[in-house]
């Protein structure tokens, strides 16, 4: 008979995954419905969660959305300012910091935002297996229901609960496509006549498709297959990251409980509820693994199950794999402040960025192909092009200001005036006294302001007469 300690050794559980049995064929999860406070954590965060993904479209700042993310017309909105294809180095650098953000987080804190923060699982587990809970029952339940065979009973359940899937999956569809065509374009969808809108029709049925497909079917594969961070999991986390653990110093050699027959046996019990309860059908007890979310909901039953018999709680919890070997409490260690602040400095950087971005963009340079004009007897002139970009949802009125040198500005045409998210362009002349043109090239400032607030000053150069020393 093979020993509990050679169980713990045996490798084995690694050549597949949980939701493939011997056969090849997919091996459906009938997870318990967890309990206990970090579920009851979980809860309250997906309900703020759930409240912020819904109405966040309809949250609307100075006139634009808080968000949208509109690839179509290459138009984005964050926290309320449009975004344009010039500010895409900050999107860039946005995604820069975001990829280093996530590489950094699980080096430290493990697949926290998989258990938590992920909107698969908390729609998976918070939504659609509750509703699962609600309309077939629990685990024992759900998998009666399948076993049997087909009947009133049967098509009653398993309709109802894929019509209120189908419902949920249509919601989100349509909230999902409010994130990238905007409140009002889907409201034009929905209620004006299909023919005006043949490809918003289209873009919500598909998606309402994905969805349905993704929370009735594909499941916890999602996490497996489709989302590649599980996968870099095992390249970013080491032996100090904090993960989900189960401390089998502590645990091991397990065996059932008896009141009378504790002598050499370790203070797990063996009951399974940790395997029962888990989303992706895995044994916490074989150590960290690929389809681990760190959902902590094998934590929540194993408290449970520990409290009942007496035993302190803990068995399975946050912790690193060093710190279980070493019998050290998780700490907040040098390495985990540093790797925090580096995190910190770069969300810091990307406000920086985001909050000194100019809503007004203002390109001058001076007309190709030509030199100095004479302008009457003691004056020469130079004529630019000036290009803006107005990112606003305001009409701005610009002006020009020479701020270097004595000089005027002379606008060729009508006063500037930009419309909201709107780009245009004018051409204006630089006149200064021939006396005050010291050198061939004069550098020149000149402050572009809408009323009396400067948005930007621009640099130049005056072009002088080469007999002027």
């Amino acid at each position: 008979m093979i020993s509990d300690q050679a169980n713990i050794n045996n490798e084995s559980f690694r050549d597949s995954i949980s939701t493939i049995n011997k056969e090849g064929k997919r091996n459906w999860i009938f997870a318990q419905k967890p309990k206990g406070k970090l579920y009851n954590a979980r809860a309250v965060l997906s309900i703020v969660y759930l409240l912020v993904f819904f109405t966040l479209p309809f949250v609307k700042v100075n006139g634009q959305p808080f968000f949208l993310f509109n690839v179509l017309e290459r138009r984005f909105v964050f926290f309320g300012v449009t975004f344009w294809p010039q500010d895409f180095f900050i999107f860039g650098l946005g995604m820069l910091v975001f990829i280093l953000f996530v590489v950094l987080f699980t080096v430290v804190y493990g697949r926290v935002f998989c258990g938590w923060i992920c909107p698969q699982t908390i729609f998976m587990e918070m939504v659609f297996r509750r509703i699962e809970y609600w309309i077939e029952g629990d685990a024992a339940k759900q998998k009666q229901l399948k076993n049997e065979p087909l009947g009133r009973n049967k098509i009653l359940k398993k309709g109802f609960k894929h019509l209120v899937f189908f419902a949920i999956a249509f919601l989100i569809a349509n909230t999902f496509l409010a994130y990238i065509i905007g409140i009002e374009q889907l409201w034009s969808i929905v209620s004006e006549p299909v023919s005006q809108h043949i490809g918003g029709f289209i873009s919500i049925i598909v998606f309402t498709g994905i969805f349905y497909a993704v929370y009735a079917w594909f499941r916890e594969q999602v996490c497996l297959i489709a989302c590649p961070y599980g996968r870099l999991q095992g390249v970013m986390t080491d032996r100090n990251s904090i993960l989900v653990a189960y401390d089998y110093l502590r645990g091991e050699p397990r065996g059932k409980y008896r009141k009378t027959e504790r002598v050499d046996k370790g203070d797990c019990i063996d009951c399974g509820q940790c395997v029962k309860v888990c989303p992706m059908g895995i044994d916490i007890r074989n150590g960290t693994q690929l389809e681990c979310t760190n959902c902590t909901a094998c934590i929540d039953a194993c408290d449970f199950m520990m409290e009942k018999v007496g035993y302190p709680k803990g068995l399975i919890r946050y912790a690193s794999e060093n710190g279980i070997a070493k019998k050290e409490k998780l700490r907040i260690t040098p390495r985990i402040m540093a790797y925090t602040g580096v995190l910190v400095l770069l969300l810091g950087l990307l406000v920086v960025l985001l909050a000194t971005r100019k809503d007004v963009s203002t390109t001058v340079l001076r007309t190709p192909g030509m030199l100095f004009q004479k302008q009457g007897e003691d004056s020469v002139s130079n004529l630019y092009n000036i290009k803006l970009l107005n990112k606003t949802q305001q009409e701005v009125a610009i002006h020009l200001q020479l701020e270097s040198g004595k000089g005027n500005i002379r606008l060729v045409g009508k006063d500037i005036v930009l419309k909201k998210e709107s780009k245009t362009e004018s051409e204006f002349f630089i006149v200064l006294a021939r006396n005050d043109v010291k050198e061939r090239k004069t550098r020149l400032r000149v402050g572009v302001y809408s009323g009396d607030k400067k948005l930007e000053t621009i640099t130049t150069s005056f072009l002088g007469p080469v007999s002027i020393k």
